[in-house]
């Protein structure tokens, strides 16, 4: 197996619920070491650019304002395939299709506020998680 690294948000429904440490617990159990972590207040800017793949569909707009309407929990995840591992800790993207004791799961409200964001490949997390990290902030 490889180890990887990946990119997760705990967005601003978990971090208002308080919800940080109980998902962060979740990820170590599932054996990912979380090497990286701030709390930050995403801008308006931030949020447009990190989300930009998705500027064309109806619920951009949407998206963007959610994630710059509270804290945010950014994070660096390393572990044995952590693309996938993660993936399967998060849970569905909607909630009611999400397997039992996911994060989405135990804790999202909607599929708009679905409590977390994951890399989707390994790819995607090397262009994630320069937005938020140098590399001098991640200590493995």
């Amino acid at each position: 197996m490889a180890i990887e690294r990946t990119f997760s948000i705990i967005k601003p429904d978990a971090t208002a619920a308080n919800k940080t440490g109980a998902i962060n617990a979740l990820i170590e159990a599932a054996g990912l070491r979380i090497i990286a972590q701030r709390r930050i207040q995403m801008t308006k800017q931030q949020a447009g650019r990190f989300y930009a793949v998705h500027s064309e569909r109806p619920f951009y707009g949407e998206l963007v304002n959610f994630m710059i309407s509270g804290p945010v929990v950014v994070q660096v995840l390393e572990g044995e395939n952590a693309v996938a591992t993660y993936r399967e800790v998060m849970g569905a993207t909607n909630p009611v299709d999400a397997a039992e004791g996911t994060i989405r799961k135990l804790f999202a409200k909607s599929v708009g506020e679905n409590s977390a964001h994951g890399s989707d490949a390994t790819e995607t997390a090397d262009e994630e998680i320069p937005q938020f990290f140098s590399l001098a902030d991640i200590t493995g």
